[in-house]
């Protein structure tokens, strides 16, 4: 009986952490489907007496969230896409590829993991304000190029592939782009999503850099756009929360459906030496 009470045990306890951790999901859910004023009444109620689409549709058709949605989905995929490019070449470089000063670069990329993002922002603002590029979508997406953990994830992952595989298509003639592409990204594909996930999701909840290089409202993402709305709603609990579900659930949605490749990815990534 004891393996059993443990079993019981150990999967009470997380179910009641899942319990906690969801609770304030599927009720801003509900709330988002209250009338104006409902969720302020005490107790708070946890369903809407009469659920309505209003927030929604005074997000959509009067806030223009439409258009913050549309921003972020954007600068999300392409930050994603050109920085996947950039990290998984430069970790499979680190990883197999022999230069003068790898082991110097690749050290010194993981010392800038020790330094705060805050302390480049002013500086890189400035050099993006030199180039004309402040209040424009390639302000945000260029910083966000290559990242650090990135280059070390995928070379972390790249150290496992045999290097006589390499060495057997170099033999017959094969050049070193077609050798990552033919047969490098096929191996590298469960880290490819897993950093496709990171990216995307860090992407999309990035709020401070968006924040202080978009200037004008048309350009606005989602996290800018919903603290713009909390400003002029803030007594609006119901519309407010519409809004969080509109920015939380796509993310939500991709991160659930791909779970099984993040944590695969994950776990084959800490296993190689």
């Amino acid at each position: 009986m004891r393996p059993r009470l443990a079993s019981w045990t150990i999967n009470g306890l997380l179910l009641a952490g899942s319990a906690v951790a969801l609770f304030p999901l599927a009720w801003m859910l509900s709330v988002s489907f209250m009338h104006p004023g409902d969720s302020g009444s005490l107790p708070p109620p946890l369903l809407p007496a009469d659920a309505t689409l209003a927030n929604y549709r005074t997000l959509f058709l009067r806030v223009g969230i439409g258009g913050y949605l549309a921003n972020s989905l954007a600068v999300s995929t392409a930050i994603t896409v050109l920085s996947l490019a950039f990290n998984l070449m430069a970790g499979y470089a680190f990883a197999k590829l022999r230069f003068r000063g790898r082991t110097a670069v690749f050290r010194a990329l993981i010392g800038g993991l020790v330094i705060p993002a805050q302390v480049a922002m002013l500086p890189l603002f400035l050099l993006l304000k030199y180039l004309g590029l402040v209040n424009s979508y390639a302000g945000v997406v260029l910083p966000a190029l290559a990242s650090v953990f990135g280059i070390f994830l995928v070379r972390q992952y790249a150290r496992g592939i045999p290097r006589e595989l390499l060495e057997a298509a170099r033999m017959d003639g094969a050049g070193e782009v077609w050798i990552f592409v033919r047969i490098v990204l096929p191996l590298l594909r469960p880290i490819v999503v897993t950093l496709a996930i990171i990216t995307f999701l860090t992407a999309w909840n990035d709020f401070m850099w968006p924040l202080i290089v978009l200037t004008g409202q048309d350009h606005y993402t989602l996290p800018i756009g919903l603290a713009s709305l909390a400003r002029e709603h803030a007594r609006d609990t119901e519309l407010m929360m519409a809004g969080a579900v509109v920015t939380v659930l796509p993310v939500l949605a991709l991160f659930l459906a791909l779970q099984r490749y993040y944590l695969q990815g994950l776990l084959l990534g800490s296993m190689k030496r």
